[in-house]
């Protein structure tokens, strides 16, 4: 055991401590703990809280406490403890049963070490008292300080148990590893990703866009695109220059990282494969296929968030990031309505007039007024 610094500012927070008072034995598990060893907890980051308690008693605590408490996970041995400030998943330490690469079946247990056993990585299974002491079975401290991502325990077994773990292991290593990584826990990765073709389409999504949302995820991506493990559920991720090319623009630009975007420059063709997305990813996606030039009509019909996507995707344009740059441009001037005035039956030729309009507008920097415009309609009318 060693001492856990965070443990102790966690503590000052009034709802953590309402929490921890009403169960008693308790501690931070998770993402939290290993994130704040790795130098990257946020103030947005979630807490997570164990207890050697069964559900039933810990709700009971919970409550006999004053605090509002959610209970949609219960069957599972999570409860959502609501406080005015914060909110914790509150987990009973649990065993695995049973499991058929999906789901698993869980028992009760007051071991830790078990709870932690059932964990995916070992940066995963470390956990830290409310008094500020690291408990550490697997080795998660060394490995996070090594850059390495490893399964707790056999990598073929804790992957057969949740084939999702497939993805959350280059996930991981994009966020947290150095490549090579892990020999065994690579292989095993790489042998068991045809199983992902099981998993259901939105688990994959969640998963493959917090593994593009890594700082950097191209370097993963292309050792997953060189060994086939995207073969199974997204078959057009071929294009893995494109992706590092894009995360060297946001990084550049100072752009926030965005997964679909990047989603976007990894596909060679807009497929999402098994991927199940909102229709505003897939059209998104889609219209990204589309070439388009970094110019102002581009610009202006789609959009600046659209043409910052293009940017980024083009590896960045002198040209295009000085467009950019300008102050967005004032309204068309002309609508349908002023083409039908003149004469111009409504149709498709009203639409293709006005669009040469608006072409025409563009071309001029977007500086002729309404009454350049119509002067221009009525020299076009004859």
């Amino acid at each position: 055991m060693t001492a856990f610094a965070p443990a102790a500012a966690w503590m000052r927070e009034p709802d953590i401590a309402r929490i921890v008072g009403a169960l008693g034995a308790c501690r931070f598990v998770g993402g939290a703990v290993r994130d704040a060893l790795a130098g990257l907890l946020t103030p947005d980051t979630e807490l997570d809280i164990a207890t050697p308690e069964e559900p039933p008693e810990a709700l009971r605590r919970l409550e006999a406490a004053g605090l509002k408490v959610r209970t949609y996970g219960m069957d599972h041995g999570v409860l959502l403890a609501v406080g005015r400030t914060r909110h914790c998943e509150v987990a009973s330490l649990r065993r695995d049963v049973e499991t058929d690469g999906r789901r698993a079946t869980v028992a009760w247990t007051r071991d830790w070490r078990e709870d932690a056993a059932r964990r995916d990585f070992t940066v995963n299974a470390m956990s830290a008292s409310p008094e500020g002491r690291l408990f550490d079975y697997f080795g998660g401290r060394a490995d996070l300080d090594a850059g390495l991502v490893r399964f707790v325990g056999d990598p073929e077994r804790r992957i057969c148990e949740d084939v999702l773990r497939v993805l959350r292991f280059f996930r991981f290593t994009a966020r947290f590893g150095t490549l090579p990584g892990d020999p065994a826990s690579l292989e095993a990765a790489v042998r068991l990703a045809p199983l992902m073709e099981s998993l259901s389409g939105e688990r994959l999504r969640a998963e493959m866009l917090g593994l593009l949302a890594a700082p950097d995820p191209a370097p993963v991506a292309a050792l997953m695109a060189a060994r086939g493990v995207f073969r199974p559920i997204l078959p057009a991720a071929e294009n893995t220059a494109r992706l590092a090319r894009t995360a060297r623009a946001e990084a550049r630009l100072a752009v926030a990282p965005d997964p679909v975007r990047r989603l976007a420059a990894l596909l060679a063709r807009p497929d999402p494969g098994r991927l199940r997305l909102s229709t505003a990813e897939a059209e998104r996606l889609q219209a990204l296929a589309e070439p388009k030039p970094l110019d102002r009509a581009t610009l202006h019909r789609e959009g600046r968030a659209r043409f910052l996507d293009r940017l980024l995707l083009a590896g960045g344009d002198e040209a295009g990031e000085a467009l950019l740059a300008e102050p967005p441009p004032p309204p068309f001037p002309l609508k349908g309505r002023d083409l039908r005035a003149r004469g111009v039956p409504p149709g498709p030729e009203l639409g293709r007039l006005l669009r040469a309009l608006e072409d025409w507008w563009i071309a001029h920097a977007f500086q002729p007024d309404r009454d350049d415009c119509l002067a221009e309609l009525e020299r076009r009318l004859g």
